[in-house]
């Protein structure tokens, strides 16, 4: 019995990780083709890129199945994608955004390569928990305030809400770490809320200027 909970585990992790491969692209696609980044937090994509390389640092670190945090290390690259897209259409390349970029790769490198102590890590990753929650916050008060998501992408925020459940279970099975399954469970409510809002605020196609 216990084998078949682990193969569908395994299964669930396949699927998150294959969804996570898209994840970001229709948000990615979206500012392209609208050239515009209405409704977006800027704020909330630093905070959640900042909160998933903590939680990629933390597994890799502890030496956790990459089937668990395979994710991240995706939805990172895609995120860097996403804020050198949304930095270049609002005018924000620029020296201070290089420096800060350099920055990061230099600490993340070197918790990587075991030079800072993990327990570092052990102390921010219960952090990562209001990060998540503080970034998908920020992005559900922006689209409330500007009462305005077509700039966000509905199907991104449902492959969040999705990832972020199907994780649930596959850290219950593997780890039942306290820490990052009471992080998913809070960032599988709040996805399912900004993926609400986005539907509710997307304006008809006949309807936008």
């Amino acid at each position: 019995m216990t084998d078949i909970w682990t193969l569908i585990g395994d299964i669930l992790s396949f699927v998150t990780i294959a969804s996570c491969l898209i994840s970001k692209v229709p948000q990615i696609m979206t500012i392209y083709q609208q050239k515009n980044t209405a409704g977006l937090s800027m704020k909330g994509l630093v905070i959640e890129t900042v909160s998933y390389t903590i939680s990629t640092l933390y597994n890799f670190t502890n030496s956790y199945r990459i089937l668990n945090y395979f994710e991240y290390i995706i939805l990172l690259a895609q995120n860097y994608m996403l804020i050198v897209i949304v930095l270049f259409y609002r005018k924000q390349l620029n020296q201070k955004f290089i420096g800060c970029a350099v920055l990061y790769a230099l600490v993340a490198s070197l918790f990587a390569m075991y030079i800072l102590p993990k327990s570092i890590l052990t102390f921010l990753i219960p952090g990562t928990l209001p990060m998540s929650a503080t970034s998908k916050i920020l992005q559900l008060l922006e689209i409330l305030r500007s009462k305005d998501s077509s700039s966000i992408s509905a199907i991104t925020w449902f492959i969040s809400a999705f990832t972020n459940a199907t994780r649930i279970y596959t850290i219950f099975l593997d780890s039942a770490d306290i820490m990052l399954l009471t992080n998913f469970i809070v960032s599988t409510g709040l996805s399912s809320s900004v993926l609400a809002a986005v539907m509710y605020y997307k304006k008809p196609k006949g309807k936008e200027e």
